[in-house]
């Protein structure tokens, strides 16, 4: 197993370079720019239809009221889609081409969405029909994403833009300069629709969902499930944020599934289908990538390691809310041999026994999203409309967790239990208490005795859940020593309009690959950028004048 584990580390740089590409990127960015949208949108579905469990119905007037605004904002999902995408795209575009010469990243979006209703979109008199500016139109959205950014980048390189006099104001120049851009990319999608048109006779959107559907059918079947998040487990086993690589590639079928999910269960049919976000967050991952909430409990209970009991009962908290990474990289399990299999093995066998109640039991699939915050037992249940199978279910996914991890469990925690016994290795514990005792640096203390400006910290992870908690403890940190300081915590891609407001951003583990990136962006700032390993990260985030002291030791 050590052998494998060394020859699937060594393949870490091909496993990153799949999670930084642009295209996968953009995808996932636009989908966290959106998931305000989709989680206010499913609150009005909560609404409207959780009452029918118990019996009331609400009036066609009352229920056509409450629907308006999820139709307004989940019914042109596919229409924000393909601006978010296209913004995505244009700023990591920008990140590579002169300050001096950069993409109108505003011009993008409105472009995007020109070109998407024209492709995507069929007129009726006096408007548009809606029927694929939502869930339906998401395909669409990503090909219009990718391709208007493109267009763009390569007239802005090759200056094929309209050039204005020296003396013509910068904002009446950029306006100017957008024309041939944007003209080319409308012109393209124009052309493109009406030659698609004239040659299948419906529009793009309608035809790339039927040629996509066998994909869809197989993604719900048992070896697509196991592929999907087996396949986000390993990644994720390997260090790397592992629903990052996947999820884009599954992110249209997630949103339809539901949409379509709710449809069938408004009509009073079977909502079978299985692949969606809350598979993902309540089922395959329980507690996190690896559905690690059982495992914790495990070490915060049952451990007889010093070691595991003080990580799971600092991870308890955290992993019920889906928020894994302090056992991830405390444990460690991430590359730990022992937890290869289980780590695997237990999301596979979570989602087929969910498809088994599902296609055998009747169940109906997820019919509502929900935030992934929310407690997995909890977001089974609400998310699958209350029903009385999700329950049985939630029990059945515990005990079959328990006895996937027990003998490997087990195995580390004797095999620790023993290195604390010969003194073999440091325990978590007694690091964290050195932590707390440690000293000031010098270069922080002088850092920190010549702070009269506040200071302004940024922590990036995948998703903003992790990094803050480093940010929480810096806060607290600054606030014991009086220092003026500010933290805050964001997901990768978001800091980059706002880089020049912070004098330091800190990547979280999972992210430390993009280190080279953010150093190039913050290039011209006064702004230092650092990555922390898991254990580091780990007794930063537990110990506030520690992850001060790294601060300042860092600013120093």
């Amino acid at each position: 197993m050590n052998v494998l584990v060394s020859r699937i580390e060594k393949m870490k740089p091909t496993f990153e370079k799949i999670s930084n590409n642009p295209y996968l990127r953009a995808i996932r960015d636009g989908f966290i720019s959106l998931i305000p949208v989709i989680l206010f949108s499913s609150i009005f579905l909560l609404v409207a239809y959780v009452p029918n469990i118990f019996d009331f119905y609400w009036s066609g007037e009352t229920e056509a009221v409450i629907m308006k605004a999820y139709n307004y904002s989940m019914g042109i999902l596919g229409l924000l889609m393909s601006s978010t995408v296209a913004k995505s795209l244009t700023d990591n575009f920008n990140s590579k081409l002169p300050k001096t010469n950069q993409i109108n990243t505003v011009s993008t979006t409105v472009a995007a969405i020109i070109s998407f209703l024209l492709l995507g979109v069929d007129p009726l008199e006096g408007g548009f029909a809606t029927g694929y500016m939502g869930t339906k139109g998401l395909l669409t959205a990503f090909v219009v994403g990718f391709v208007v950014p493109n267009i763009y980048r390569l007239c802005i390189k090759n200056n094929i833009t309209v050039k204005m006099p020296e003396e013509v104001p910068g904002n009446i120049s950029q306006t100017f300069k957008d024309l041939i851009p944007m003209t080319l990319s409308v012109v393209f999608f124009w052309l493109f629709d009406l030659g698609f048109r004239n040659l299948v006779g419906t529009n793009f959107s309608e035809k790339i969902i039927e040629l996509f559907q066998p994909i869809f059918s197989a993604a719900d079947g048992y070896l697509g499930l196991a592929l999907i998040f087996g396949a986000m487990a390993f990644f994720w086993f390997v260090g790397i944020h592992g629903p990052s690589i996947v999820e884009p590639a599954v992110a249209a079928i997630y949103i339809t599934n539901v949409e379509t999910n709710l449809q069938l269960y408004q009509n009073g049919e079977h909502a079978n289908r299985i692949l969606s976000q809350g598979t993902q967050y309540f089922v395959a991952t329980l507690g996190g990538t690896g559905a690690t909430l059982v495992i914790t409990l495990m070490f915060a209970f049952l451990a007889r390691s010093k070691q595991l009991r003080t990580i799971g009962r600092a991870s308890s908290v955290p992993v019920l809310f889906g928020v894994n990474e302090p056992m991830l990289f405390g444990a460690p399990i991430v590359l730990n041999p022992i937890f290869f299999i289980p780590f695997i093995l237990t999301p596979i066998l979570n989602v087929w026994l969910f498809k088994f109640f599902v296609d055998v039991l009747g169940m109906n699939g997820f019919i509502y999203n929900l935030p992934w915050t929310t407690p997995g037992p909890l977001g089974l249940i609400m998310g699958t409309g209350f029903a009385f199978q999700a329950i049985i279910l939630m029990l059945v996914l515990l005990v079959v967790d328990f006895l996937v991890y027990f003998p490997f469990f087990k195995a580390y925690d004797n095999e620790l239990l023993e290195k604390e016994r010969t003194q073999e290795s440091e325990v978590v514990e007694e690091k964290l208490e050195a932590a707390e005792e440690q000293a000031v640096t010098a270069a922080a203390a002088e850092a920190m005795a010549d702070t009269k400006t506040e200071k302004k910290i940024l922590v990036l992870c995948a998703n903003g859940a992790t990094s803050a908690m480093l940010a929480n403890a810096i806060k607290k940190g600054a606030k014991q020593k009086d220092i003026p300081l500010d933290s805050t915590a964001m997901a990768y891609g978001q800091h980059k309009d706002l880089i020049g407001e912070f004098d330091l951003i800190i990547l979280a583990p999972q992210m430390a690959s993009m280190l080279g990136e953010l150093e190039e962006d913050v290039k011209g700032y006064k702004t230092k950028a650092v990555s922390t390993s898991g254990a580091e990260y780990v007794a930063l985030a537990r110990t506030p004048e520690q992850a001060l002291n790294f601060v300042f030791e860092t600013l120093a």
